[in-house]
């Protein structure tokens, strides 16, 4: 792999990972406002939303590499063991992230609780969205 291919592919995962995370965090921040009943800083819910949406694209092509399923179709990978186990660790990572990284407007963190309700939010649209196009 050339150095070129190297940085174009390190462009586009941040590209699709800015793009997802915008909508990660389009979903998260009204859910974090209606479960904490105050105001949610957007520009930390949507840094804490990239920083998990890049990892969990990393997690994912790792798995859809190791297994081989790296053209469609993808419904042998979402059915797959491995990315089970890697969405959990997802999972769990987005609420680390979002409960650590977000505050409130009293300058307190937000809730794990909190976190963990808009992490599942988030999971359940991006999975019924991805077993729509499948």
């Amino acid at each position: 792999m050339t150095a070129l291919t190297l940085l174009s592919t390190l462009v586009w995962w941040v590209l699709y990972g800015s793009i997802l995370a915008l909508f990660a965090a389009l979903i998260a921040w009204p859910v974090l406002r209606w479960i904490e009943r105050t105001y949610v800083v957007f520009n930390r819910v949507y840094l804490a939303c990239l920083l998990w949406t890049l990892a969990g694209m990393a997690m994912v092509a790792g798995v859809a590499l190791r297994e081989g399923h790296l053209r469609p179709p993808f419904a042998p990978l979402l059915a797959s063991g491995g990315l089970r186990i890697a969405l959990v660790v997802d999972m769990l990572l987005g609420a680390a992230l979002l409960w650590r990284l977000i505050p409130r407007s009293d300058a307190r963190r937000i809730r794990p609780t909190s976190a963990c309700l808009a992490v599942a939010t988030v999971m359940a649209v991006a999975f019924g969205v991805a077993t729509s196009l499948v």
